[in-house]
């Protein structure tokens, strides 16, 4: 009944975001500007890459918790291995900072 309920709650929310975007008309620049829809872009690609990697550190503890809690004495090289892995996750929180950045200072779109 879960798997339904989510597989319809989906459904009706893609088939809601299809019809704004199938009703949208063309592009004019006079409308939002180039820098409005790239500031606009920028937020919501770096929103989402902190939420993901957020979500992902989460897990990620959560798993060496465990995993400490299971056996005590790998809690050496199961902090190790979290540490490299957080590191890891966390840069792709960086990289999508500096896209976000060379979309705002340098943008190709502001002629």
């Amino acid at each position: 009944m879960r798997k339904f309920l989510m597989t319809a709650l989906n459904t009706v929310a893609l088939l809601s975001i299809a019809s704004v975007a199938f009703a949208a008309g063309s592009y004019s620049p006079e409308a939002w500007g180039a820098i409005g829809l790239t500031s606009v872009a920028a937020g919501l690609g770096l929103g989402l890459a902190a939420a993901g990697c957020g979500i992902g550190q989460g897990l990620g503890l959560k798993a060496a918790c465990e995993g400490t809690a299971r056996n005590p004495e790998a809690g050496g090289k199961i902090m190790v291995s979290l540490i490299l892995g957080l590191a890891f996750i966390e840069s792709l929180t960086i990289y999508a900072l500096v896209v976000s950045l060379i979309l705002l200072v340098a943008n190709p779109f502001v002629g």
